[in-house]
């Protein structure tokens, strides 16, 4: 069993993007889909914090873009929330399933749509996301984006469901 605070610090050098010690580490060995206590992942951390060279690391290093913690949740779907396209098309790149969703059945779209991420919908929807999925509650991402009152968002998926 790997010790706790040693294992803590590992997701530290993710959350503050220290890709050259981490390089080491995954040459030594480390596991690139080590998951922390809360069932995490190296790269579900370093989707949500923006580290696109650790991300970039860890996917070399064999990392799963659709690994998803406890709750169900997938790395993408982290970055769209934060708005980050950049994350979403490394990710995207690295194999991470465009139309991927949790048990709740909220897709990388849907979270981007719900918060008016502009750019991530645009992306999502150049790389193949279905705009007519539709999640656990029914609903697709245009209606989520429309119930929470997003501005931007649900004019370019009406645009793409035609």
């Amino acid at each position: 069993m790997p010790d706790p605070a040693a294992m803590e610090q590992v997701f530290e050098l993710v959350r503050e993007g220290e890709t050259e010690a981490l390089r080491a580490l995954l040459a030594a060995g480390l596991a690139a889909n080590l998951q922390n206590a809360r069932g995490d992942g190296l790269l579900m951390i370093a989707a949500y914090n923006g580290r696109h060279a650790v991300a970039q690391l860890l996917l070399e290093h064999g990392a799963d873009p659709g690994l998803p913690n406890p709750k169900g949740q997938l790395p993408i779907v982290g970055a769209a929330y934060q708005g980050d396209a950049r994350m979403v098309a490394l990710l995207l790149d690295g194999g991470a399933p465009v139309d991927g969703a949790g048990p709740d059945g909220r897709t990388a779209l849907m979270t981007a749509a719900l918060f008016d991420r502009a750019p991530v919908v645009e992306l999502l929807l150049a790389r193949g996301a279905d705009p007519a999925l539709r999640d656990a509650k029914g609903q697709t991402a245009l209606e989520a984006a429309r119930a929470m009152g997003a501005r931007v968002t649900p004019g370019l998926l009406a645009g793409a469901m035609g």
